[in-house]
Formats: C-alpha cells, sequence, structure tokens
C-alpha cells in the first residue's frame, strides 16, 4: 500500500509540474509524503497492536494469567479487543468451573466408595462366619445382619442414582396441580408404623392451597425431610406439617421437636454427604441433599430455621413466578 502510494505521488507530482508548475508540484510532494507518513504511522501501531493480541491468545491458550488488554480507545480494533477478553474471560470462568466439578466429583466418588465400603465389609465377615457358623440362631443373626447391609446399601446406590440423574437434566418432572393435603398425608403414610412403634404424633394443618408440582418427585422430597426430622426426635415427640400461601410463593412447614441442628451447621446440612455434630450413627448426608435438588429443579426452595434443644422447621416453597 505505500508502495501504491508512492507511486501514486509521483505521477500526481509529474502532472502537477507539468500541467501548473514547481509550485503545484512541491505541494503535491508535500500533501503526498504528509498523507504517506500518516498511513504509515497508523498502520505500524495496528500492526503493533495485532501482534500484542498474538501474544495475549498465546498466554491464554498456554494457560497462564491473562494480562489485561482493555483500553479506553475507540475503533474497530478496541471493539476486537474487547470481545476477546470477554471471550477469554468467560472461557476461563468455565475452566475453573470444570475444575471445581473435578475436585467435587473425586470427593463424591470419594465419599460413595466410604459409604459402600462400610457395609460391604460387614457383609464379607457375615458371609465368612456363615460358612463356618453350625448354631441356627446365630446363622439367623447374621443373615438378619446382612439383610440389613443390603437394604442400606440398596437405599444409598437408588438415592445417588436419583442425584446423578437430576444433575444431569435427564429426568422431565411435571407440572401438575396437588392440593396440599393430599401432598402431606401421601408422605406421611411410609412413616405411620415407625411413627407408632415411637410414639410420636402428627399434627397437620392445611389451607387447601395447590401446588405446582411433580406429585411423586415432591412427595419423595417431603418424605426425606420428614424421615430427617423423625430420626432427631425423642419417643413422645409431636411432628407438625401445615401449609401457607402467600403472593410470591406457597410453602409446607414441617417441624419438629427434636434436638435441633447446630448453628455451624446449618448452613451445610444440605450438602451431599454432610454430616453435623447431631447426627445419628448411620446417617450418610444425602437425604436432605436429594430434597433440595427435587425442589431446586421445580423452581423452588427449601430453608431451615433451628435451635439446639428446642426443634428445626423446614419450609419447602414454591415460587409463584421465577426468581
Amino acid at each position: 500500500m505505500i508502495l501504491i502510494g508512492i507511486a501514486v505521488v509521483i505521477i500526481a507530482i509529474i502532472t502537477g509540474l507539468i500541467l501548473s508548475g514547481p509550485i503545484t508540484a512541491i505541494l503535491i510532494a508535500c500533501l503526498g509524503l504528509v498523507l504517506i507518513a500518516g498511513f504509515s504511522y497508523y498502520t505500524d501501531k495496528r500492526y503493533k497492536a495485532l501482534a500484542r493480541l498474538n501474544i495475549y491468545l498465546d498466554k491464554v491458550l498456554a494457560g497462564d494469567d491473562m494480562p489485561s488488554i482493555l483500553d479506553q480507545e475507540e475503533g474497530e480494533l478496541s471493539i476486537l479487543k474487547t470481545n476477546i477478553y470477554k471471550a477469554t474471560t468467560t472461557l476461563n470462568h468455565q475452566k475453573e468451573l470444570l475444575a471445581e466439578d473435578k475436585l467435587r466429583m473425586a470427593n463424591a466418588i470419594a465419599d460413595i466408595s466410604h459409604q459402600l465400603k462400610t457395609p460391604l465389609t460387614s457383609m464379607m465377615v457375615m458371609n465368612d462366619l456363615l460358612k463356618t457358623e453350625e448354631d441356627a440362631d446365630k446363622r439367623k443373626e447374621f443373615l438378619n445382619t446382612q439383610s440389613t447391609q443390603l437394604d442400606r446399601m440398596n437405599w444409598l446406590i437408588q438415592t445417588l442414582l436419583k442425584l446423578s440423574k437430576l444433575d444431569a437434566g435427564t429426568i422431565e418432572l411435571k407440572s401438575e396441580s396437588i392440593l396440599d393435603k393430599d401432598l402431606i398425608l401421601e408422605a406421611l403414610k411410609t412413616f405411620d408404623i415407625q411413627m407408632d412403634l415411637r410414639g410420636i404424633s402428627n399434627i397437620v394443618n392445611t389451607i387447601g392451597t395447590s401446588f405446582k408440582c411433580d406429585k411423586n418427585w415432591t412427595i419423595e422430597a417431603i418424605q426425606n425431610i420428614i424421615k430427617n426430622c423423625i430420626e432427631h426426635m425423642e419417643s413422645g415427640g409431636t411432628l407438625t406439617i401445615s401449609s401457607e400461601d402467600t403472593n410470591i410463593y406457597n410453602q409446607i412447614i414441617i417441624a419438629d421437636m427434636g434436638c435441633g441442628i447446630a448453628k455451624e451447621d446449618l448452613p451445610h446440612i444440605f450438602e451431599r454427604f454432610y454430616k453435623g455434630k447431631n447426627a445419628i450413627k448411620d446417617s450418610v448426608g444425602i437425604g436432605l441433599a436429594l430434597a433440595k435438588s427435587i425442589i431446586i429443579s421445580q423452581h423452588g426452595d427449601i430453608l431451615v430455621e433451628s435451635q439446639e434443644g428446642i426443634g428445626t422447621k423446614f419450609f419447602i416453597r414454591f415460587y409463584k413466578t421465577l426468581i
């Protein structure tokens, strides 16, 4: 481009010299030199900026820390810089999320292995004892122990599969209108015998409001919370379940008279495999995590309030508009 510009200026000088004399030729020469110099300066500046962009992209691809390339200039190159910076920042953020996901997956696999190892080891020991035990009562006791451990492993595996499906988004949750009373009574059915044996009573106060949710999955979420409440209550306690309707959301409130949750444990009780200081001996720590995942997948939320020695309240909320 510079050579073409020089050639055009030379032709213009010669033409001006022939047609208008030396003064015109000199003016054309000066103007041509100024234009060529200006073009050369800005071209060089643009190439240097592109070279800096290339170096920046090389550093990004190499995984180095990203230097800032933003400036306050205007123009197409500045817009390109901004867009490249946005793209690389987004990619870097995605990279950090993937690293966090890998860490969480590694921790989850370690936790699952630990949870499965305990009942599996117990069953292997029981199996070895069964080979040599001749006493019928002892053999029956060992078989009962194995049956209990198998039930625990089956529940753990099924729960983990449900969590994995929810995480992967492979479960299609239906939205149907369900009365609060139907949801609560259906969820309580599973625990009738357990509450009778422990002398735990329940009080249900509903207002006849409807919930837009997937019935089966929501009942499972409620059951996981009820199970948690019952496990932390003494015999003779009372479980209270009520419903509430507001302009923003409708909710189910589950309140127990249990030992409560320690203040330092409250922010973590919905984390997978988390067990607080008041957790029961055989607790795995995924029931509440599953309940939270189910409700969040339906654009809801679960909140909790608790005081040690007094009890705990869970609030299962379904928002009427997305927030």
